[in-house]
């Protein structure tokens, strides 16, 4: 079951949610024809819970919100970047170990 703490992001809420939020957001661009994102859509979930309160877990549909994966250079999916302070700050490509992603958030905190 998907965690309520995952938060959907849009072209639209993008910039507001993410860019101009005051922890770390972690986001998973994905799509519903991905098996490698279904792969890591239980992690993803896993950290939303993990680190409410600390950071921010989110995902960007693709194929609905084209404009953003293609200003952050998304080729592949599924791809997770943490943003801190409006900027990229790491990134990973395909399905990664739940450690991994820990990592990630763990240098933004």
């Amino acid at each position: 079951m998907a965690s309520e703490k995952v938060l959907e992001f849009t072209d639209g809420n993008f910039e507001e949610e993410v860019l101009q939020s005051t922890v770390p957001v972690l986001v998973d661009f994905w799509a519903t024809w991905c098996a490698p994102c279904k792969a890591i859509a239980p992690v993803i979930d896993a950290i939303a819970d993990e680190y409410d309160g600390k950071a921010k877990v989110g995902k960007v549909n693709v194929d609905d919100n084209p404009a953003t994966p293609s200003k952050y250079g998304v080729r592949g999916i599924p791809t997770i970047i943490l943003f801190k302070d409006g900027k990229v700050m790491d990134q990973v490509v395909g399905a990664v170990p739940k450690t991994q992603l820990e990592a990630l958030i763990k240098k933004a905190l």
